[in-house]
Parts: C-alpha cells; sequence; structure tokens
C-alpha cells in the first residue's frame, strides 16, 4: 500500500510512523509512506495557503489551488485510482469496518486540514469521501489522519505477527473483544476464570463468545441493535439481562 499524506506540519509524524508496528510496516514494505507539505505547491511567492472567506466570517479558509495542485502531482503516475480521504468533523464517522475497506485499497491519500476549513470547491471535486473520527473538533486533520494510519496498516497482510490477532479485536466480529489473562493464575488474590486453565478448549471458546457478549452488552449496547445474534447468543442475553 502506498499512503501519501498532505499537511502543513510534516513534522507531527515522525515519530507515529518511525516506531512500533507502522515503522515495521514499512521496513518490510507492506506500505510506504510519503509525508507532502502542501505550502509547497502554493503558487505565489510567500507560500500563502489560505485566505479569508467570502461573504466574511472567523478564521481563514484552505485554498484549493495548493491542494489541487499537490494531489495531481501525486497521481500523475499512479497505476490505480487512489481514495482521497478529507479529514474533517463534518465527514462520516470512522470505524472499523471501514478500517477493513480501506486496508484493501492501493494508494491512499490524507488531506489534514487546518484553520477555519477547506474551500468547498476541494469537498466537491476532489476528494473520494471525507471522514471524522469523532465527534469533536481538532485543531487540524493531522491527529485524525494518524488514527486512520494505523488502524489500517496493522490491518495489512503480515503486519501483525500473528495474522489472526486482528479477526476477533472489538467492533471487527461486530461485538467488543472478551477479557484476557496472563501469568500468573493468581495475582494478590485476583484469580484467573478456571476455565481458561482447565485445557477444555470448547468450554474455553463458549466463555470467551458468552464474555463478547456480556461486555457488549453493558459497555455498548447500541451495537447490538444492528447485530444479528444466533439462538445460542440470544439466550445468553436473557440470561444476562436477569443478572
Amino acid at each position: 500500500m502506498k499512503i501519501d499524506v498532505l499537511t502543513l506540519f510534516p513534522e507531527m509524524f515522525a515519530g507515529v510512523l518511525g516506531h512500533s508496528i507502522l515503522k515495521r510496516a514499512e521496513d518490510t514494505r507492506a506500505v510506504t509512506y510519503n509525508i507532502v507539505n502542501f505550502r509547497d505547491f502554493a503558487d505565489n511567492k510567500h507560500q500563502t495557503v489560505d485566505d479569508y472567506p467570502y461573504g466574511g466570517g472567523a478564521g481563514m479558509v484552505l485554498k484549493p489551488q495548493p491542494i489541487f495542485d499537490a494531489v495531481n502531482h501525486l497521481t500523475q503516475n499512479s497505476t490505480s485510482k487512489p481514495k482521497v480521504i478529507l479529514l474533517c468533523p463534518q465527514g462520516k464517522r470512522y470505524d472499523q469496518k471501514k478500517a477493513e475497506e480501506l486496508a484493501n485499497s492501493e494508494h491512499l491519500i490524507f488531506v489534514c486540514g487546518h484553520y477555519e476549513g477547506y474551500d468547498e470547491r476541494i469537498r466537491e471535486q476532489l476528494v473520494t469521501e471525507e471522514i471524522s473520527i469523532g465527534d469533536f473538533v481538532l485543531t487540524g486533520g493531522e491527529l485524525g489522519a494518524m488514527v486512520m494510519i494505523d488502524s489500517v496498516v496493522r490491518l495489512l497482510p503480515g503486519v501483525l505477527g500473528n495474522e489472526q490477532s486482528h479477526i476477533k479485536d472489538s467492533f471487527s466480529t461486530g461485538l467488543l473483544e472478551h477479557p484476557h489473562y496472563t501469568r500468573p493464575a493468581d495475582f494478590r488474590g485476583m484469580k484467573v476464570p478456571d476455565v481458561l486453565i482447565s485445557g477444555n478448549h470448547r468450554l474455553i471458546e463458549e466463555w470467551r463468545a458468552k464474555e463478547s457478549l456480556r461486555r457488549t452488552y453493558l459497555r455498548r449496547p447500541d451495537l447490538l441493535e444492528d447485530y444479528t445474534l444466533n439462538e445460542r447468543q440470544i439466550k445468553w442475553l436473557e440470561e444476562l439481562k436477569k443478572e
């Protein structure tokens, strides 16, 4: 996968992309990162990328020219049509399903805004989609882009040490993930559930499935609204409601 990021603050990405799984993904050539300062594409001697909004109002608006020219530069020799993603609080809320969808892409371009907003022609004519990481406002799109890159790159083949690691992640199955335990089995009187050290894999899987449902019901019941329960899960849920 190729990932381009258009930003006015490229130095912000060095720490995030240069460590841990994201760095390993680049080292193994599962992904290449290209951080571009779109100020370099400004067509004026002062490299101005923003201006006052027509009609008045507070704040400055990003001009279309630098971003259009930057994207055109990045795509002129592209063998596949990239997805151009605008980080914006007005965009569709990001979730695991979208991360899995984007992980199948060959080329992603993230546009990180600043100031009051974008010239509307950027939204209408240039980007593939607008995405928000939540119902809050950040000072810029950089942190949102980092979050999305992390969630997408970890899904690429060979990036995680265990290919099964992400399959049962929270939200990947539609439910929250079950609790985890490790050694020691008894830590200061707090014991690991007996079933997990029983060696009975059928009972362990059943416990994990039930605890996944329990955690979802208690913490994120909204997820169950769009989740199709099987007969066993319906029975468990009825039991949970009576507890």
